[in-house]
């Protein structure tokens, strides 16, 4: 078994990715990255093309959402 490699969260959530996770993804500065969970286990992954895409898609769509008006509206739900 592999040791575990960990990293502490910040105030702003953000955590540092080890070095070997990072070596291992392939990952540069810049990149992005997948986090899915499942039965509260989170994994980890490079995104791919299609993951990107799928982002900026969303981004596009739910910008109409992304305002005050909005969030007073739909508070409630």
């Amino acid at each position: 078994m592999t040791k575990p490699l960990m990293s502490r969260l910040t105030s702003k959530g953000q955590a540092t990715i080890p070095v070997a996770i990072r070596k291992a993804l392939r990952l540069k500065e810049g990149d992005t990255v997948v986090f899915e969970m499942k039965k509260g286990i989170v994994t980890i992954r490079r995104a791919e093309t299609e993951d990107a895409m799928f982002l900026k898609q969303t981004e596009t769509i739910f910008d109409d959402w992304n305002h005050p008006e909005a969030e007073a509206a739909f508070r409630d739900l």
